[in-house]
Protein backbone atom coordinates (compact mmCIF):
# COMPACT_ATOMS: atom_id res chain seq x y z
CA UNK A 1 0.00 0.00 0.00
CA UNK A 2 1.01 3.44 -0.49
CA UNK A 3 1.23 6.12 2.11
CA UNK A 4 1.35 9.83 1.34
CA UNK A 5 4.64 11.79 2.89
CA UNK A 6 5.91 15.07 2.16
CA UNK A 7 9.22 13.60 0.45
CA UNK A 8 6.94 10.91 -2.01
CA UNK A 9 5.03 8.08 -1.61
CA UNK A 10 5.99 5.30 1.32
CA UNK A 11 5.37 2.02 0.30
CA UNK A 12 3.96 -0.06 3.22
CA UNK A 13 3.38 -4.12 3.36
CA UNK A 14 -0.12 -5.13 3.62
CA UNK A 15 0.30 -7.37 7.00
CA UNK A 16 1.48 -6.16 9.99
CA UNK A 17 3.16 -8.16 12.64
CA UNK A 18 2.08 -6.47 16.06
CA UNK A 19 3.98 -6.47 19.37
CA UNK A 20 1.45 -4.92 22.20
CA UNK A 21 1.42 -8.34 24.56
CA UNK A 22 0.40 -8.37 28.27
CA UNK A 23 4.31 -9.32 29.07
CA UNK A 24 6.43 -8.38 26.69
CA UNK A 25 8.96 -11.33 27.27
CA UNK A 26 12.06 -10.00 24.91
CA UNK A 27 13.27 -13.41 24.56
CA UNK A 28 10.03 -14.58 23.45
CA UNK A 29 9.01 -11.72 20.69
CA UNK A 30 12.83 -11.35 19.21
CA UNK A 31 12.31 -15.40 18.26
CA UNK A 32 9.13 -14.63 17.01
CA UNK A 33 10.24 -11.75 14.78
CA UNK A 34 13.19 -13.73 13.26
CA UNK A 35 10.84 -16.87 12.43
CA UNK A 36 7.84 -13.53 10.94
CA UNK A 37 11.17 -12.28 9.05
CA UNK A 38 11.73 -15.27 8.15
CA UNK A 39 8.64 -16.12 6.43
CA UNK A 40 8.11 -12.98 5.05
CA UNK A 41 6.66 -10.34 7.17
CA UNK A 42 8.18 -7.14 6.97
CA UNK A 43 6.35 -4.65 8.53
CA UNK A 44 6.16 -4.53 12.40
CA UNK A 45 4.42 -2.34 14.43
CA UNK A 46 5.22 -1.16 18.42
CA UNK A 47 4.76 1.65 20.93
CA UNK A 48 6.53 3.56 23.57
CA UNK A 49 4.26 1.88 25.74
CA UNK A 50 4.02 -1.65 24.43
CA UNK A 51 7.60 -1.94 26.07
CA UNK A 52 8.39 -3.88 23.26
CA UNK A 53 10.55 -1.83 21.08
CA UNK A 54 13.90 -3.21 22.64
CA UNK A 55 13.35 -6.52 21.64
CA UNK A 56 11.96 -5.35 18.59
CA UNK A 57 15.34 -3.49 18.02
CA UNK A 58 17.64 -6.90 18.66
CA UNK A 59 15.75 -8.41 16.31
CA UNK A 60 15.92 -6.36 13.46
CA UNK A 61 19.77 -6.17 14.39
CA UNK A 62 20.16 -9.92 14.63
CA UNK A 63 18.22 -10.55 11.20
CA UNK A 64 20.69 -8.04 9.68
CA UNK A 65 23.49 -10.04 11.63
CA UNK A 66 22.13 -13.70 10.31
CA UNK A 67 21.50 -11.71 6.45
CA UNK A 68 17.81 -12.44 6.77
CA UNK A 69 16.85 -8.91 5.06
CA UNK A 70 19.90 -7.13 3.16
CA UNK A 71 19.42 -3.80 4.98
CA UNK A 72 17.06 -2.21 7.52
CA UNK A 73 15.33 -0.55 4.04
CA UNK A 74 13.63 -3.86 3.86
CA UNK A 75 11.74 -2.98 6.79
CA UNK A 76 8.53 -0.99 7.37
CA UNK A 77 8.66 0.08 11.19
CA UNK A 78 5.64 1.64 12.97
CA UNK A 79 5.82 3.11 16.69
CA UNK A 80 3.37 5.22 18.29
CA UNK A 81 3.12 8.92 21.08
CA UNK A 82 1.76 7.89 24.02
CA UNK A 83 -0.62 10.66 25.52
CA UNK A 84 1.56 11.81 28.55
CA UNK A 85 3.97 12.53 25.52
CA UNK A 86 1.16 14.81 23.99
CA UNK A 87 2.61 18.00 23.99
CA UNK A 88 4.14 19.97 21.50
CA UNK A 89 7.88 20.26 23.24
CA UNK A 90 7.65 16.49 24.00
CA UNK A 91 7.24 15.48 20.31
CA UNK A 92 10.03 15.48 18.87
CA UNK A 93 12.19 14.13 21.90
CA UNK A 94 9.55 10.83 22.37
CA UNK A 95 10.59 10.18 19.12
CA UNK A 96 14.13 10.65 19.32
CA UNK A 97 13.87 8.02 22.39
CA UNK A 98 12.17 5.35 20.21
CA UNK A 99 14.63 5.76 17.84
CA UNK A 100 17.72 5.09 20.25
CA UNK A 101 15.29 2.12 21.57
CA UNK A 102 15.22 0.58 18.63
CA UNK A 103 18.68 1.05 17.27
CA UNK A 104 16.98 2.73 14.15
CA UNK A 105 18.10 5.48 12.46
CA UNK A 106 14.35 6.85 11.30
CA UNK A 107 10.78 5.20 11.52
CA UNK A 108 8.71 4.32 8.14
CA UNK A 109 5.53 5.73 10.23
CA UNK A 110 5.13 7.62 13.44
CA UNK A 111 1.56 7.69 15.35
CA UNK A 112 0.12 9.41 17.99
CA UNK A 113 -1.61 7.12 20.07
CA UNK A 114 -4.60 8.54 20.96
CA UNK A 115 -6.48 11.76 21.07
CA UNK A 116 -5.84 12.91 24.21
CA UNK A 117 -3.21 13.91 26.32
CA UNK A 118 -2.11 13.42 30.01
CA UNK A 119 -0.03 15.24 32.35
CA UNK A 120 4.09 14.25 31.15
CA UNK A 121 5.74 11.34 32.85
CA UNK A 122 1.90 9.95 33.78
CA UNK A 123 2.12 7.05 31.69
CA UNK A 124 -0.03 4.35 33.79
CA UNK A 125 -3.55 3.09 32.52
CA UNK A 126 -5.92 3.81 33.74
CA UNK A 127 -5.52 8.08 33.32
CA UNK A 128 -6.78 9.87 36.27
CA UNK A 129 -8.93 12.65 36.20
CA UNK A 130 -6.87 15.31 36.83
CA UNK A 131 -4.53 14.45 34.60
CA UNK A 132 -6.76 14.53 31.53
CA UNK A 133 -6.73 17.03 29.06
CA UNK A 134 -7.93 18.37 25.99
CA UNK A 135 -5.18 17.58 23.06
CA UNK A 136 -3.68 20.70 21.91
CA UNK A 137 -3.72 19.22 18.51
CA UNK A 138 -2.53 22.23 15.88
CA UNK A 139 0.55 22.06 17.98
CA UNK A 140 1.10 18.30 18.21
CA UNK A 141 0.29 18.19 15.15
CA UNK A 142 2.98 20.59 13.78
CA UNK A 143 5.45 18.85 15.79
CA UNK A 144 4.50 15.93 14.62
CA UNK A 145 5.31 17.37 11.31
CA UNK A 146 8.23 18.69 11.88
CA UNK A 147 9.68 14.98 12.97
CA UNK A 148 8.89 14.26 9.47
CA UNK A 149 10.34 16.88 7.66
CA UNK A 150 13.36 16.44 9.69
CA UNK A 151 13.44 12.49 8.39
CA UNK A 152 13.18 10.80 11.43
CA UNK A 153 10.01 9.14 9.79
CA UNK A 154 8.88 8.53 6.48
CA UNK A 155 5.35 9.48 7.02
CA UNK A 156 3.31 10.12 9.83
CA UNK A 157 -0.39 9.54 11.20
CA UNK A 158 -2.78 8.51 14.35
CA UNK A 159 -4.52 6.10 15.80
CA UNK A 160 -8.21 5.64 17.60
CA UNK A 161 -9.03 8.31 15.52
CA UNK A 162 -13.15 9.17 15.21
CA UNK A 163 -14.26 10.85 11.60
CA UNK A 164 -14.93 14.10 13.72
CA UNK A 165 -11.03 14.57 14.86
CA UNK A 166 -9.90 13.27 11.48
CA UNK A 167 -11.94 16.01 9.67
CA UNK A 168 -10.83 18.51 12.56
CA UNK A 169 -6.53 17.42 11.86
CA UNK A 170 -7.17 17.64 8.35
CA UNK A 171 -8.66 21.26 8.58
CA UNK A 172 -5.60 22.79 9.28
CA UNK A 173 -3.00 20.02 8.55
CA UNK A 174 0.16 21.18 6.44
CA UNK A 175 0.89 17.50 6.04
CA UNK A 176 -2.15 15.08 5.94
CA UNK A 177 -2.10 11.65 8.20
CA UNK A 178 -1.09 8.90 6.16
CA UNK A 179 -2.46 6.23 8.54
CA UNK A 180 -5.22 5.75 11.09
CA UNK A 181 -4.76 2.33 12.62
CA UNK A 182 -8.03 1.55 14.86
CA UNK A 183 -9.64 -1.58 15.94
CA UNK A 184 -11.31 -3.26 13.22
CA UNK A 185 -12.30 -7.01 12.64
CA UNK A 186 -15.40 -8.37 11.37
CA UNK A 187 -17.17 -7.73 14.97
CA UNK A 188 -16.05 -4.08 14.69
CA UNK A 189 -16.42 -3.27 11.27
CA UNK A 190 -15.73 0.47 11.32
CA UNK A 191 -17.97 0.90 8.34
CA UNK A 192 -18.38 4.84 8.54
CA UNK A 193 -14.56 5.25 9.61
CA UNK A 194 -13.38 3.74 6.24
CA UNK A 195 -16.01 5.30 4.21
CA UNK A 196 -14.61 8.86 5.42
CA UNK A 197 -11.11 7.69 5.31
CA UNK A 198 -11.04 6.67 1.89
CA UNK A 199 -11.64 9.64 -0.05
CA UNK A 200 -9.39 11.44 2.17
CA UNK A 201 -5.96 9.63 0.71
CA UNK A 202 -5.88 7.69 4.30
CA UNK A 203 -5.29 4.56 4.91
CA UNK A 204 -6.80 2.65 8.04
CA UNK A 205 -4.30 0.15 9.51
CA UNK A 206 -6.71 -2.96 11.95
CA UNK A 207 -5.20 -3.74 15.21
CA UNK A 208 -6.84 -6.30 16.77
CA UNK A 209 -8.09 -8.00 13.39
CA UNK A 210 -8.50 -11.39 15.13
CA UNK A 211 -10.25 -10.18 18.34
CA UNK A 212 -7.35 -10.41 20.48
CA UNK A 213 -8.34 -13.44 21.97
CA UNK A 214 -6.11 -14.56 25.58
CA UNK A 215 -4.81 -10.89 25.95
CA UNK A 216 -6.30 -9.65 28.94
CA UNK A 217 -8.00 -6.59 27.12
CA UNK A 218 -9.21 -8.94 23.91
CA UNK A 219 -12.09 -11.32 23.65
CA UNK A 220 -13.18 -14.56 21.95
CA UNK A 221 -15.74 -12.81 20.19
CA UNK A 222 -14.16 -12.66 17.15
CA UNK A 223 -12.58 -16.53 16.57
CA UNK A 224 -15.50 -17.85 18.26
CA UNK A 225 -18.16 -16.34 16.00
CA UNK A 226 -20.52 -19.04 14.57
CA UNK A 227 -21.02 -16.73 11.18
CA UNK A 228 -17.09 -16.61 10.81
CA UNK A 229 -16.38 -20.41 11.76
CA UNK A 230 -19.90 -21.15 9.26
CA UNK A 231 -17.77 -19.02 6.15
CA UNK A 232 -14.79 -20.29 7.32
CA UNK A 233 -15.85 -24.02 6.89
CA UNK A 234 -16.88 -23.81 3.51
CA UNK A 235 -14.18 -22.19 1.98
CA UNK A 236 -11.81 -24.39 3.95
CA UNK A 237 -10.63 -21.54 5.45
CA UNK A 238 -9.21 -20.73 8.94
CA UNK A 239 -11.66 -18.03 11.28
CA UNK A 240 -8.81 -15.83 11.29
CA UNK A 241 -8.03 -16.00 7.71
CA UNK A 242 -11.64 -15.12 6.66
CA UNK A 243 -10.75 -11.96 9.16
CA UNK A 244 -7.86 -11.14 7.47
CA UNK A 245 -9.18 -11.21 3.85
CA UNK A 246 -12.10 -9.62 4.84
CA UNK A 247 -9.99 -6.54 6.49
CA UNK A 248 -7.89 -7.03 3.36
CA UNK A 249 -10.70 -6.52 0.94
CA UNK A 250 -11.78 -3.45 2.79
CA UNK A 251 -8.80 -1.86 1.55
CA UNK A 252 -7.17 -2.03 5.19
CA UNK A 253 -3.79 -3.48 6.70
CA UNK A 254 -4.27 -6.23 9.71
CA UNK A 255 -1.66 -5.70 12.06
CA UNK A 256 -1.85 -9.61 13.60
CA UNK A 257 0.43 -10.75 16.70
CA UNK A 258 0.87 -14.52 17.12
CA UNK A 259 4.21 -16.75 18.42
CA UNK A 260 3.00 -19.96 16.51
CA UNK A 261 4.97 -20.78 13.63
CA UNK A 262 2.13 -22.66 11.61
CA UNK A 263 -0.83 -19.39 12.75
CA UNK A 264 1.89 -17.16 11.30
CA UNK A 265 2.28 -18.98 8.01
CA UNK A 266 -1.53 -19.25 7.78
CA UNK A 267 -2.04 -15.54 8.12
CA UNK A 268 -0.18 -14.71 5.00
CA UNK A 269 -1.65 -17.19 3.22
CA UNK A 270 -5.03 -14.97 2.62
CA UNK A 271 -3.75 -13.06 -1.30
CA UNK A 272 -4.91 -15.85 -3.73
CA UNK A 273 -8.81 -16.41 -3.23
CA UNK A 274 -11.68 -13.74 -2.69
CA UNK A 275 -15.03 -13.96 -0.53
CA UNK A 276 -18.20 -14.08 -2.21
CA UNK A 277 -21.51 -12.18 -2.38
CA UNK A 278 -22.61 -14.56 0.11
CA UNK A 279 -20.29 -14.37 2.10
CA UNK A 280 -20.06 -10.77 2.81
CA UNK A 281 -24.25 -11.04 3.33
CA UNK A 282 -23.13 -13.09 6.00
CA UNK A 283 -21.00 -11.59 7.72
CA UNK A 284 -22.79 -8.40 6.93
CA UNK A 285 -25.33 -9.64 9.62
CA UNK A 286 -23.19 -9.94 12.46
CA UNK A 287 -24.01 -8.00 16.02
CA UNK A 288 -21.56 -5.41 16.12
CA UNK A 289 -19.20 -5.44 19.42
CA UNK A 290 -16.43 -3.12 20.23
CA UNK A 291 -13.46 -4.57 21.92
CA UNK A 292 -11.22 -2.03 23.44
CA UNK A 293 -12.31 -1.02 27.05
CA UNK A 294 -12.77 2.74 25.99
CA UNK A 295 -14.55 3.10 29.76
CA UNK A 296 -11.61 1.42 31.16
CA UNK A 297 -8.89 4.26 30.11
CA UNK A 298 -9.62 6.53 32.90
CA UNK A 299 -10.80 6.51 35.97
CA UNK A 300 -12.78 9.23 35.84
CA UNK A 301 -14.39 11.67 33.12
CA UNK A 302 -12.18 15.11 33.74
CA UNK A 303 -12.96 17.57 31.31
CA UNK A 304 -15.28 15.74 29.09
CA UNK A 305 -19.61 14.72 29.65
CA UNK A 306 -18.41 11.14 28.96
CA UNK A 307 -15.26 9.09 28.06
CA UNK A 308 -17.22 7.76 24.80
CA UNK A 309 -16.84 12.25 24.04
CA UNK A 310 -12.90 11.43 24.05
CA UNK A 311 -13.59 9.34 20.71
CA UNK A 312 -17.20 11.53 20.13
CA UNK A 313 -18.96 8.30 20.49
CA UNK A 314 -17.38 7.11 17.16
CA UNK A 315 -14.83 4.80 17.23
Amino acid sequence: MELSSSSGPVSMPMIGFGTAADNNDGATLISAVLESIKLGYRHFDTASFYGSEQALGEAIAEALRLGLIASRDDLFITSKLWPSEAHAHLVLPSLQKSLRTLQLEYLDLYLIHMPITVTAGKRELPFDKQDLMPMDFKSVWAAMEECERLGLTKSIGVSNFSCKKLENLLSFATIPPSVNQVEMNPVWQQKKLTEFCKPNGIIVTAYSPLGAKGTSWGTNAVIDNEVLKEVAKTRGKTVAQVCLRWIYEQGAAPIVKSYNKERLKENLQIFDWELSEDDYDKIGQIKQRRMMPIEELVSAHGPYKSVEELWDGEL
